[in-house]
């Protein structure tokens, strides 16, 4: 099977099941105990710590790790409007349904949410994030690296444009999409969401970078794990995951565009009137978002997997969802152009003939079809 979903899930990488194995056996203890048992397991919760904190730029302290980037996402928004005097949201129309939804319940307990609209590339304009900002504006949040189209968002012209039209409000970004597509580093926002899964660390494994100063409302009470921001037993294998993961994923030599700006060649070359969604804004590297006009994403899907090519046609996280891409109805493609588009998303085991092979495999099928 050549796999091109790795924007839905990304295989393990090697040695991350062998790091995380002994917290499930001889290194089970709890760490929030005293003894000598729980003090090994807080070590290596706190050496993960440690190890993601060195490789985005923040300290130990700001690392609030969590179950996963739908959970980051929500406990940025929600726990920043829930907590102090401003309560208001500003998002984007292309933003994950995590982000999104946790928008519509707070609107529905008399937040004020503002989501604003994009371009036909996917493209958000930082001034109009800007005058969306009020003085009630309690967080902004705009994602890093859309995860259908992979369009990158102008993060550092939203940050100033946010800063400069009201200081005290916050900025966190959904940066799931983003280990190996931007410096994540480099991105001077307060929250930052992070998810194990998305780049060969185990399923069920967040982060939320909180940086120091931040204060945020929880979702989860109770033992006041995680400084408070989070409570509940830690995860000591998912977190010792996430971390081996991350580790290796940044030592991977810097990923360029190759594999899938020659996958796309391959396919324009033989179908003429295919369409790069998103092809107008700058993209991350792996992400393809292609539209093959008369042709039912369903129906190519169903024949590649026959023929060995794993693809989707956009988020896997809406589970037996009916509707159509909301990210793509925000770009302005109609029902039709919705449902002719396909996603193919590269990753750290995608080689130079699954990307070829994966082309001719799509034009074969589309030339069937027609």
């Amino acid at each position: 099977m050549i796999y091109l979903d790795h924007a839905a899930s990304t295989p393990m990488r090697p040695g991350v099941w062998d790091a995380m194995a002994p917290f499930a056996t001889d290194r089970f203890g709890n760490p929030s105990g005293v003894h000598e048992v729980s003090r090994r397991a807080k070590d290596a919760l706190e050496e993960a710590r440690e190890t993601v904190a060195s490789l985005v730029g923040s300290r130990p302290s700001e690392v609030v790790f969590t179950s996963g980037g739908t959970e980051s996402d929500n406990l940025a928004v929600k726990g920043a409007a829930l907590f102090g005097s401003r309560s208001g949201v500003v998002t984007v129309a292309t933003e994950h349904e995590a982000v999104l939804q946790a928008g519509a319940f707070l609107e529905r307990l008399g937040h004020p949410v503002t989501v604003v609209g994009v371009d036909r590339a996917g493209r958000v304009d930082p001034a109009a994030i800007a005058e969306a900002v009020t003085p009630s504006t309690a967080v902004v949040s705009v994602m890093a690296v859309n995860n259908e189209t992979g369009v990158i968002a102008d993060l550092p012209g939203v940050t100033q444009s946010v800063r400069e039209a009201s200081p005290q409000t916050l900025i966190h970004t959904d940066a799931v999409q983003g280990v190996g597509a931007v410096d994540l580093d480099s991105l001077e926002v307060d929250m930052l969401s992070l998810s194990a899964h998305k780049f060969g660390g185990p399923k069920g494994a967040g982060v939320l970078i909180v940086r120091e100063g931040v204060r945020i409302e929880p979702l989860i009470h109770g033992g006041g794990q995680e400084a408070g921001r989070r409570s509940g037993t830690n995860d000591v294998a998912g977190a010792v995951g996430l971390a081996r993961a991350m580790a290796l994923a940044f030592e991977d030599a810097p990923q360029d565009h190759g594999l899938r700006d020659d996958f796309e060649k391959l396919v324009l070359d033989r179908i003429s009137d295919a369409v790069v969604n998103g092809g107008g804004a700058p993209r991350g590297p792996h992400h393809c978002n292609l539209r093959i006009p008369g042709v039912r994403n369903e129906d190519v899907l169903i024949r590649l997997d026959r023929a060995g090519v794993a693809a989707s046609a956009g988020s896997a996280c809406q589970s037996g969802a009916p509707s159509v891409s909301h990210v793509l109805t925000a770009m302005g493609l109609n029902r039709s152009e919705v449902k002719e588009s396909l996603r193919f998303s590269f990753g750290w085991t995608t080689t130079q003939s699954d990307a070829a092979d994966a082309a001719a495999a799509l034009v074969d099928v589309i030339e069937a079809l027609r």
